[in-house]
């Protein structure tokens, strides 16, 4: 147990410690196109402080680590709603089929909305009558193969789309990760690379306007028709590290520690730590504290709790996840899983 603490020490140290000052000069947070790729959407992980990378033992692991794809060894299904904040609702379904030796098929469906929003305009500030809203929508699909019974790797190519009243913007995405396990009941390591893709533009009937060529001059044309383009914007690429340390504290209870370094594209570096208690894969309690070291940070504590059982041969499992938003308030996460 000595030696497991020492190497997430170790990790967690060297990828997240408060060195690397070029990376913390300036944060870009916002800047980047996708940010609903960023919504964590197992619940079971997310109680975890989102520290899921090494994980790997079930397809809530998929988000994290590509490479879980590839440890599946059943039919499985996965559904996960989150009540996000200003009545944002966010939803994701994914399903894994297992293919024997040539591996392990992935797909996903991940969709937020943002319910309808008055359009308000600087003459009619409360409200013009009319409405819009704002949709997301991705849809990936992903293959895993586990080459021995300690390394297994992943792949996942995702399409995804950003809708804005009448305009919108899509982007191709690749995920990639492995995972290596030292034994059955030691430590984990896990390491992947999430959104990294094409840049993305915006447009649609919203940026098509009519414009006066010269405006000083008598008898112009004054409704030319014309587009505006947006600039174009690159993805919130984040690479994931992370150890986790399976401990059988007796016959028919677990408890798993779990340790997770992030570098994104648009932010600073961070770390989250987890652990997870759970009794015979029937009850769980979880626990964790995410973004440690992340400037500026006003989340932290998460917590969570699971409940699993056997109905005509199908293993079912309900999670939820609490996790503190700061002044935004907190955010909670529902997940049913089926495995059969």
């Amino acid at each position: 147990m000595r030696t497991r603490a020492i190497a997430i020490l170790l990790v967690v140290t060297a990828l997240a410690g408060p060195g690397v000052p070029a990376a913390r000069a300036q944060s870009k947070t916002g800047t980047t196109f996708g940010q609903f790729l960023l919504i964590e959407p197992s619940a079971r992980i997310a109680g975890v402080g989102n520290a899921g990378v090494a994980i790997g033992d079930g397809i809530e692991s998929v988000y994290y680590n590509p490479a879980a794809i590839g440890r599946l060894d059943k039919f499985q299904a996965q559904f996960s709603h989150a009540e996000w904040f200003a009545g944002i609702t966010y939803d994701y379904i994914a399903t894994a089929v297992p293919a024997g030796r040539w591996g392990n098929l992935f797909a996903s469906v991940t969709a937020l909305n943002s319910g309808d929003i008055d359009v308000r305009t600087v003459s009619q500030p409360l409200g013009t009558g009319d409405k819009y809203s704002v949709t997301d929508l991705a849809i990936s699909l992903g293959y895993g193969h586990e080459f021995s019974g300690r390394f297994s790797a992943g792949g996942q190519i995702t399409w995804l789309q950003e809708t804005i009243w009448h305009s919108s913007a899509d982007a191709g995405v690749f995920n990639v990760g492995m995972l290596y396990r030292t034994s059955v009941h030691g430590l984990y390591i896990g390491g992947s690379v999430n959104n990294f893709g094409t840049n993305a533009r915006f447009d649609g009937t919203d940026l098509r306007v009519t414009f006066d060529a010269d405006p000083t001059r008598n008898g112009d044309n004054g409704t030319l028709p014309a587009v505006q383009f947006t600039d174009a914007f690159a993805l919130p690429v984040i690479f994931r590290v992370g150890v986790g340390c399976p401990w059988k504290i007796a016959d028919d209870q677990v408890l798993r520690l779990e340790a997770d370094a992030f570098h994104p594209s648009d932010n600073d570096e961070s770390v989250s730590l987890g652990a997870e208690w759970a009794y015979r894969d029937v009850f769980a309690l979880r626990g964790g504290w995410q973004n440690l070291f992340l400037t500026d940070t006003e989340v932290g504590l998460t917590l969570g709790a699971g409940f699993g059982t056997r109905i005509q041969g199908t293993r079912v499992r309900f999670d939820y996840a609490w996790a503190d938003q700061g002044r935004l308030g907190s955010s909670q996460r529902f997940s049913l899983g089926a495995a059969f």
